[in-house]
């Protein structure tokens, strides 16, 4: 087996994080290093600091695919001297790339949000703030009788035909296509200057609005006519929505002392700092990885009962207690979840490669309880 590229990896990754659901100015994407290469070892990590470089360089990684930006504000200088300069110099020297998906990976399907809500015993989800709504088009396909099925199977192979928990939806209808090939042409059917009747189907079908150049692709490869005929329309409907957080009920009916040490427990923390009395019985959750103080008036119109986050400040804890919400702060590296989540991820997605994909093993959390 060979090892897979790159580009190969990453495109792979994008299946279940798409950059286009991260939230505007975002940093995402490849910030350090080549693609261009192919890839022995990927290392997924939470940050990359100093720690995981060095232990991407003792693995033998090409590639670190991490959640949090290595270069988050605008380089203004990269003196190897300093802490973050020593950090990039390591890293470019041993020719590791960096890769970052932050809120593509919170909103996505399987992402942290997802893993973090599993982990909890959460279920009857739902999205706690929506930041992404996919558009759909409906694609129409002109092709003839005999090689219907094969262009169908590639249409819905590229991600066309899904519609909620439907897939392979089309709608195929038969009829009489006229064309006259030019001198110029090489057509599969006919011969230049003489008009040809063939037995057509139209196939419609819908394709998210991301998707449709890979379906136009797929419909050309697999389509025996020189010059396909397509025609792509706009719809009012909406493929799918994409959100920060999530909402869902608990295991069972709860205190919010008892819901505290279920979180601890869950994601394996020596404490957590909590917001309200904690008798009161909670049943419904919110719950959103990272900083997550400004979420709290959508958990409240979610119907929740507790939000479940991080980073919450002083003045935002005074708010919420104030108005009767019950807060749980289990710190920003409970999104450490992702490391496991992604990796269990990659190592299907590139089966059939050589390549190989190792969880950090470095802790990055700055905190310690004392």
């Amino acid at each position: 087996m060979s090892y897979a590229t790159g580009l190969t990896v990453i495109e792979r990754f994008e299946q279940l994080a798409p950059k286009h659901i991260a939230m505007p100015n975002d940093r995402i994407g490849l910030q350090l290093g080549s693609l261009k290469k192919d890839i022995r070892k990927v290392v997924v990590a939470l940050d990359v600091t100093e720690e995981v470089a060095d232990e991407a360089i003792r693995v033998g990684a090409d590639l670190i695919i991490a959640h949090h930006a290595i270069i988050y504000r605008p380089l203004e200088h990269l003196q190897t001297d300093s802490p973050a300069g020593q950090l990039y110099a390591k890293l470019i020297k041993h020719d590791i790339a960096v890769y970052i998906a932050h809120t593509n990976l919170d909103a996505a399907e399987g992402g942290v949000n997802d893993l973090l809500a599993e982990a909890l015993g959460l279920s009857e989800l739902g999205l706690l703030t929506v930041v992404h709504t996919e558009k759909l088009k409906k694609l129409a396909v002109f092709v003839p009788q005999t090689h219907h099925q094969q262009v169908l199977e590639a249409m819905f192979a590229a991600g066309v035909g899904r519609i909620g928990d439907y897939s392979n939806c089309s709608f195929n209808l038969s009829g009489e296509a006229t064309f006259m090939p030019s001198d110029s042409a090489q057509p599969f059917i006919g011969e230049a200057g003489v008009l040809e009747r063939v037995a057509e189907v139209r196939i419609e079908s819908v394709v998210p609005e991301s998707l449709v150049q890979q379906a136009i692709q797929a419909v050309i490869k697999a389509h025996p006519y020189e010059e396909v005929a397509y025609d792509i329309y706009p719809i009012e409907h909406e493929a799918k929505r994409y959100g920060i957080g999530r909402v869902g009920v608990l295991p069972s009916e709860m205190q919010l002392g008892e819901l505290a040490e279920h979180v601890k427990s869950a994601f394996g923390l020596d404490a957590v700092r909590v917001v309200g009395d904690l008798g009161v019985t909670v049943r419904k959750a919110a719950l959103l990885g990272g900083s997550g103080g400004k979420f709290i008036s959508d958990a409240i119109r979610a119907g929740a009962d507790v939000l479940i986050t991080g980073d919450i400040d002083y003045h935002t804890a005074q708010d919420a207690k104030a108005a009767g919400f019950a807060l749980i702060d289990a710190g920003h590296y409970i999104e450490q979840i992702m490391k496991q989540g992604v990796a269990a991820y990659l190592i299907g997605a590139l089966t059939g490669t050589a390549t190989e994909v190792v969880v950090s093993e470095a802790s990055t959390d700055p905190f310690r309880s004392v």
